[in-house]
């Protein structure tokens, strides 16, 4: 998960009249300048074919990965609720839609954007004031999932569930600055799984996918753990079939730290600096 920064610089054309030429010099340029773009804009459009998409798994077809969902959507109580970073749409490599194909319509909720109210998105904001609802999003105050679950009996209360989706951050910024998300009752995973996820890399080995996390809060929730090997089988045909084809294996942030194979510019700022260090000191960090 990738931040992705953009830098524009601005330049005009250069007049570079050397007898110290001014309004016509620049006017001669400008008009020029304006018929080019005009020409270009009239020039005819080619729309280029898009490949043949799967209308399950969301993938080309050519790479379709129904194969590897289940043939009937899983039986689940729990409801997810996936509020997701508009520059997620735009990956190719996304776990989301597969996720969505191995649940029943209505199971797997996305809702993109970055600031979310009640006047805007009054279905989310009835979610979050729901007492059955939880949040997914590690930090002093969130209680283990498992533990909040143990003494419950299957069935028993149908929970909703709220996963952020995006780099790490961008979910800090979207759940720091989203009032709503601070309703529900904050849980984190417990359960020592190294992300299956090889294709992108994470700040840490115990960094999960959106899909991962998913799995391991479904497979706590329904109480049955047969729902994570299912729904990470098509995460992984997705890896392996990328890594057949030229991708690379992504180690954390983490393990390039501490085997001294981290080849970028350590950062100038301290918070950042100190942030990395926690990388490699304390086994149980995940970025907040």
């Amino acid at each position: 998960m990738d931040n992705v920064s953009g830098t524009s610089e601005e330049s005009g054309p250069e007049t570079g009249d050397d007898g110290g030429g001014t309004g016509t010099g620049t006017s001669t340029v400008e008009d020029g300048l304006v018929n080019a773009f005009g020409d270009l804009a009239a020039l005819p459009v080619e729309v280029g074919e898009r490949r043949p998409t799967c209308l399950r798994c969301r993938r080309p077809q050519k790479v379709c990965l129904c194969p590897f969902l289940p043939q009937q959507p899983l039986e689940v109580s729990t409801c997810l609720y996936v509020v997701q970073h508009p520059a997620e749409e735009s990956r190719v490599l996304r776990t989301v839609p597969l996720l969505a194909a191995c649940l029943p319509q209505g199971k797997c909720n996305v809702i993109v954007g970055r600031r979310f109210n009640e006047e805007k998105h009054p279905e989310l904001a009835a979610v979050c004031r729901d007492s059955r609802t939880l949040i997914l999003y590690p930090g002093p105050k969130s209680q283990n999932l498992e533990e909040l679950v143990q003494y419950q009996d299957v069935g028993t209360v149908k929970h909703n569930v709220i996963i952020i989706d995006g780099t790490w951050s961008q979910a800090k910024n979207m759940f720091l600055k989203n009032s709503l998300f601070h309703l529900p009752k904050q849980v984190q995973l417990n359960r020592t799984l190294s992300s299956q996820y090889v294709i992108r890399t994470q700040p840490s080995n115990i960094c999960l996918s959106t899909l991962e996390c998913a799995a391991v809060a479904l497979s706590i929730l329904e109480q049955n753990d047969d729902i994570q090997e299912v729904l990470l089988r098509p995460l992984k045909a997705l890896c392996s079939f990328q890594l057949q084809h030229g991708a690379q294996i992504h180690h954390s942030k983490e393990h390039l730290l501490k085997n001294g194979m981290y080849d970028k510019p350590m950062p100038k700022n301290k918070r950042k600096i100190k942030r990395m260090e926690k990388l490699v000191t304390d086994h149980n960090i995940c970025p907040r």
